[in-house]
C-alpha cells in the first residue's frame, strides 16, 4: 500500500502543531498540541507521517489550491517544473503572457528576490525541515520504542531532512542549517554562510547505515534510496570516487522498498502511469493520491495542476508547461540511430507551429528517438488514449506564437483509467501519478557520469547503453490506434512515427575521449529525464549553464516570443536569489542575518 493519503493527522499537525503558515524561520511548535502530548509511539508515527506529507509541499485549505506556505499551489511544486525544467530550457511557461508572469521572469533570469515563487519554495522546504526536526527531537524523549524501531524512525526522518536540505542547497546554495538542537527562538538568527554539504552527507549516511532494505509501506524510504541519494550528493560535490564506489553497490545490490531488485522497467512509460508505479525503477518517489476524502487534490499533484492542454481538450486547464522546440529537436537521430550531440538544432523536427487545427498537417517523417512521444504531445500523434493531439486547438496562445505548439505528456493520466487515477473535484485536474525524485535510469546515468569523470569510459558507456537499449526495444515505440475514431479500443502494431534508436557501438566513448563521453552522458540525461525537473540543476553543476542556456535563448526566440531578451549570467544565475521576505525577517538590530546571493 501507499503511504498516501497523508490526511487527518498530517493535516492536524501542519495546521496546529507545526504552524505551517508562519512566514519566517521561527517555525517551532505553536498550537494546541504540545510535544509533551506526543511523547509516545503513536505521536512519533504521526509526526513522521507529517514529515512525509511535506514532500508534496501541498495542503488542504477548504478547497483552495495552496502549498504549505499558504500561497498558490504551483509556486512550490516538488516536481520543480518551474525551477528545473522551464529554467533549464526544456519547456516554456505556456499559457499566455498575462498568466503567472513570475514564471516568465524565472525563465528569462530577470527575476529579483521579491518574486513570490522563491519565498513559497523556501518556506515549504523549511516546513519539511521543521517537521523532520520535530520527529527527531520527540523520538529522543520516548523510551518505550525498541532500538531497532528507533533507528528506523530516526533514519527515515534524517533521510527526509537530507532531501529537504538538498533541495534548498541546489536552489540557493547559501542556506541556514537548522536542526533538532536549534532552539525555536534562535532559528531566525542562523546565518547562511556555512557550506551544508557535509551535514547533508551525514543525514544520508546515517539513513543508509540504519534504514532496512524494505519497509511495510511502499511510500517509505529504505537504505538503497539513502545510498542513491548519498551518491548523488557526492556527485554534486564532485567527489567522483566516493560516488562511483557507492553507485557500484547500489547498481549491484539495490532493491526497492517493496523488495524488487533495481532494474529498468521494460516499458519506459510505466514510470509515468499511476497504474504501474512503485515498480523496479522506483528509488525514491513522492506518493500521490486522489479521491482521498478531502474533496481536494492536495495529495494529487496539486503543484502541477496547471500543466494540462487547454482549449477544447478534455483536461479543462490550464495550458502551462509546454515543451520547447529545442527539446523536441534533441530527439532527432541519425540513420545509425544515434543522437546529434552538438548540432541537433540543425536537424529540426517538423512542427505545426502557425498551422490551425483545421488545416492539414503531416508529422515529421525522419528518424526519431521513441522517448520523444512519451515525453511530448505533438500534433498528429496519439496523446495516450485521448485521441490524436489536434495541435493549435489545445494550445492557449493564438497561433502558438507565445510558447510553441507542444504539450506535456509525462504528467498526463489515461482516459481508460481516469475515474481511478484522476480527480476532478476542483477547477483543475489532480492525478495519482507519483513524482520520481530518483529513478533507476537516473542512477545509471549518474553512475556513468562518475565513471567518465574517473576515465572509466567503457563502464560509462555500458551504463548509458543500458538506458538506450530499453528505449530501443520496440515495445517502447508509440503505436497508432486500432481505430482512429475510438482510441479506447487500443493500439495497433504500427509505429506512430519513424523510430530509430541504437546503443553506442563498442569503443565509442573511448574514441570520443573523456570530454566527448561526458557530453554524450549529459545529452542522454536530457533525453531520458526530460520534463522531470532536473535539467537546470544539471547544467549548473556541470558548469555549462551559461553557454547552453544562452544558445537555447538565441534559437528558441526565433520561434516563440516568451523568452526574447533572456540572458543567463554565470556566477549570478547559477543560484536563485534568497527571498527578500526572508532577508527582511532575519533583520536583527538593523542588520540582516541572511546574506543575499552574489549579483542580486
Amino acid at each position: 500500500m501507499k503511504l498516501k493519503p497523508y490526511i487527518l493527522i498530517a493535516l492536524l499537525l501542519s495546521g496546529i502543531l507545526l504552524d505551517s503558515c508562519k512566514d519566517d524561520l521561527d517555525i517551532g511548535a505553536q498550537g494546541a498540541l504540545s510535544e509533551q502530548q506526543l511523547l509516545n509511539r503513536a505521536g512519533v508515527d504521526a509526526l513522521l507521517t507529517g514529515a512525509y506529507a511535506a514532500l508534496d509541499a501541498q495542503q488542504y485549505t477548504n478547497g483552495a489550491a495552496q502549498n504549505l506556505s499558504g500561497t498558490n499551489a504551483w509556486e512550490a511544486s516538488p516536481t520543480n517544473w518551474v525551477f528545473g525544467s522551464i529554467a533549464g530550457g526544456e519547456a516554456h511557461k505556456g499559457s499566455d503572457g498575462s498568466d503567472q508572469p513570475g514564471i516568465d521572469a524565472i525563465a528569462k533570469f530577470t527575476a529579483d528576490p521579491s518574486n513570490s515563487f522563491f519565498n513559497s519554495k523556501w518556506r515549504s522546504l523549511y516546513e519539511g525541515v521543521n517537521r523532520t526536526n520535530t520527529v527527531i527531537r520527540v523520538l529522543a524523549q520516548v523510551p518505550e520504542i525498541s532500538e531497532a524501531d528507533r533507528a528506523n524512525l530516526n533514519a527515515q526522518a534524517r533521510f527526509l531532512r537530507g532531501h529537504y536540505y538538498f533541495e534548498l542547497k541546489k536552489m540557493w546554495n547559501n542556506v541556514p542549517w537548522i536542526d533538532e538542537t536549534t532552539p525555536s527562538a534562535e532559528a531566525p538568527l542562523q546565518t547562511n554562510t556555512e557550506n551544508i554539504w557535509p551535514r547533508i552527507e551525514a543525514d544520508f549516511q546515517f539513513a543508509y547505515d540504519n534504514l532496512p532494505a524494505t519497509q511495510p509501506e511502499v511510500g517509505k524510504v529504505n537504505k538503497w534510496a539513502a545510498a542513491s541519494y548519498l551518491a548523488k550528493t557526492y556527485l554534486y560535490e564532485k567527489k567522483y570516487q566516493e560516488a562511483k564506489t557507492l553507485f557500484d553497490v547500489v547498481v549491484a545490490q539495490g532493491i526497492t522498498t517493496n523488495g524488487l531488485k533495481y532494474a529498468l522497467t521494460k516499458r519506459f512509460e510505466d514510470n509515468f502511469d499511476a497504474a504501474t508505479e512503485n515498480n523496479s525503477e522506483t528509488v525514491f518517489a513522492i506518493q500521490m493520491a486522489v479521491h482521498d476524502g478531502t474533496n481536494s487534490i492536495a495529495n494529487g499533484n496539486q503543484g502541477d495542476m496547471l500543466n494540462f492542454p487547454y482549449g477544447d481538450s478534455p483536461f479543462r486547464c490550464c495550458g502551462f508547461y509546454q515543451p520547447s522546440q529545442d527539446l523536441v529537436n534533441s530527439y532527432r537521430t541519425t540513420e545509425a540511430g544515434l543522437p546529434y550531440l552538438n548540432d541537433y538544432n540543425l536537424h529540426p523536427v517538423k512542427s505545426d507551429q502557425g498551422i490551425s487545427s483545421n488545416q492539414p498537417f503531416t508529422p515529421d517523417p525522419g528518424p526519431l528517438d521513441p522517448r520523444l512521444d512519451w515525453t511530448v504531445g505533438r500534433r498528429g500523434l496519439p496523446y495516450h488514449d485521448w485521441g490524436y493531439h489536434p495541435g493549435a486547438k489545445w494550445i492557449r496562445s493564438p497561433g502558438q506564437t507565445y510558447a510553441g505548439p507542444y504539450s506535456p505528456k509525462k504528467n498526463i493520466y489515461w482516459q481508460a483509467t481516469q475515474d481511478i487515477y484522476s480527480d476532478q473535484s476542483v477547477w483543475a485536474p489532480g492525478t495519482a501519478i507519483n513524482y520520481n525524485v530518483i529513478r533507476f535510469a537516473d542512477v545509471l546515468l549518474m553512475a556513468a557520469e562518475a565513471e567518465a569523470q574517473l576515465n572509466n569510459l567503457a563502464q560509462a558507456q555500458t551504463y548509458v547503453n543500458l538506458v538506450r537499449a530499453r528505449a530501443a526495444d520496440p515495445i517502447n515505440y508509440l503505436k497508432k490506434y486500432i481505430n482512429d475514431n475510438n482510441p479506447l479500443a487500443g493500439f495497433s502494431t504500427t509505429p506512430a512515427a519513424n523510430y530509430k534508436i541504437a546503443v553506442y557501438p563498442a569503443g565509442a566513448f573511448a574514441g570520443m575521449g573523456k570530454a566527448g563521453a561526458l557530453n554524450a552522458i549529459y545529452f542522454e540525461r536530457k533525453l531520458e529525464l526530460a520534463m522531470e525537473g532536473h535539467r537546470f540543476f544539471d547544467l549548473v553543476r556541470w558548469g555549462i549553464a551559461q553557454s547552453t542556456l544562452n544558445a537555447y535563448f538565441a534559437y528558441e526566440s526565433t520561434i516563440t516570443t516568451d523568452i526574447r531578451g533572456a540572458n543567463f549570467t554565470a556566477n549570478k544565475n547559477d543560484y536563485f536569489p534568497i527571498p527578500q521576505r526572508q532577508i527582511d525577517l532575519s533583520n536583527q538590530n538593523g542588520t540582516s542575518v541572511l546574506t543575499q546571493n552574489s549579483g542580486y
